[in-house]
């Protein structure tokens, strides 16, 4: 069930790049009326949070867990088709439902701080499809769809600072500055300035923990694949500690160039950041396919970054023409990453088949072997 939901979590994923460029100011063709207007939800809960959900119900091994991913790219498929009605947010409302229900399953077999931190982005992801389900204009919750990606991922470095052995008290410092962006998430529903501005202090307090202790700063020393995450995963960092300098000096934005950098550092910069890292591990688990690194990955890391400095400088110094070459730059490498990814599972894939035919031929006890292994 996992390939039919990664499927349509591409399509919305190409959608909403052709929306945001369309929202940017680019005269293209609008395929139906209300698609820029789905740019977000389609890139959150479409693609990201699809997912995601995929990547936990291929951990779990367990059928049900499929529910969640299916419910949300159909929802997102419903918006793409210009459905107008509830029910594309009412089936990612349900996704984002049955994702807590998982993460629940997942801290009762083991509660940790990191179980916890994932769990709380999940319903982070569900808050804010509720109030959307509820008629709420997203720039009054968009930031309860950012704090579901940011606790999700930071969540899953602080299980790999395990590595490292992570002392209580370094723990009590992550868990501080995340109840500290909690707080300003829950500050927005009375008071959005406000509370804006405080999530803004966490995610500094954030950015600040997993420069100083996330792994990464070690295997950046490293060649080949954990040398690439690590530089993702580092210059990640970056914008998202330039999303909380800003949310913490504009507080609450809800519209035009400003909006436009506090949501991009995050979502881009940040998100795609540990999607890029991230992708030559994970995309093997859940696809059951090779993907072996190349140096290649540099390429599309290094646009994206150029582009969204192009952005949100364009963003900042009130330069329209930098904004929206900058975004088209976004698309350009988001789609630079799906080929190139795409081009390196099918080498690697034709180079496992190459490699299991020489074993065939090498190998007398071949045919015996597999036949005891459908057994």
């Amino acid at each position: 069930m996992r390939y039919p939901a990664m499927a349509l979590s591409i399509t919305a994923l190409l959608a909403a790049i052709w929306a945001g460029l369309i929202r940017l100011g680019w005269p293209w063709p609008v395929l139906q009326p209300s698609l820029p207007l789905a740019h977000g939800p389609l890139m959150v809960a479409g693609f990201l949070g699809t997912l995601i959900a995929v990547e936990r119900a291929v951990a779990l091994k367990q059928r049900w867990t499929y529910l969640g991913p299916l419910s949300t790219a159909l929802g997102s498929t419903l918006l793409l088709a210009g459905n107008d009605s509830l029910a594309g947010p009412l089936l990612i409302g349900l996704g984002s439902l049955h994702l807590l229900v998982v993460f629940t399953v997942i801290v009762r077999r083991h509660a940790a701080l990191y179980t916890l931190t994932m769990a709380a982005g999940a319903a982070c992801w569900l808050a804010g499809n509720l109030l959307w389900l509820l008629g709420w204009p997203i720039y009054r919750f968009v930031f309860w769809w950012a704090g579901f990606l940011v606790l999700t991922i930071a969540g899953e470095r602080l299980e790999l600072g395990r590595l490292i052995g992570l002392t209580r008290r370094k723990e009590l410092g992550f868990l501080g500055s995340a109840l500290v962006f909690a707080g300003g998430l829950a500050g927005t529903l009375v008071a959005q300035d406000a509370g804006t501005r405080l999530s803004g202090i966490g995610l500094l307090g954030m950015t600040a923990w997993l420069l100083r202790y996330d792994i990464a700063r070690r295997t950046v020393r490293k060649v080949g694949l954990p040398r690439f995450a690590a530089t993702s995963l580092l210059s990640g960092y970056f914008w998202l500690g330039l999303a909380g300098l800003l949310s913490l000096v504009y507080g609450a934005v809800v519209a035009g160039p400003r909006y436009d950098a506090v949501l991009h550092s995050i979502f881009l910069g940040f998100v795609f950041s540990m999607i890029f890292a991230h992708a030559p591990i994970i995309f093997p688990a859940v696809l059951n396919l090779p993907v072996k690194f190349h140096p290649v990955f540099y390429l599309h890391l290094g646009l994206l970054h150029l582009s969204l400095l192009v952005r949100i400088g364009g963003d900042l110094l009130g330069f329209y023409p930098a904004r929206l070459w900058g975004g088209l730059l976004n698309g350009v490498a988001l789609l630079l990453f799906i080929v190139v990814t795409a081009g390196v599972v099918v080498r690697s894939g034709i180079q496992n088949t190459a490699g299991e035919g020489q074993s065939q031929k090498s190998t007398p006890e071949f045919s015996n072997t597999v036949e005891q292994r459908k057994v």
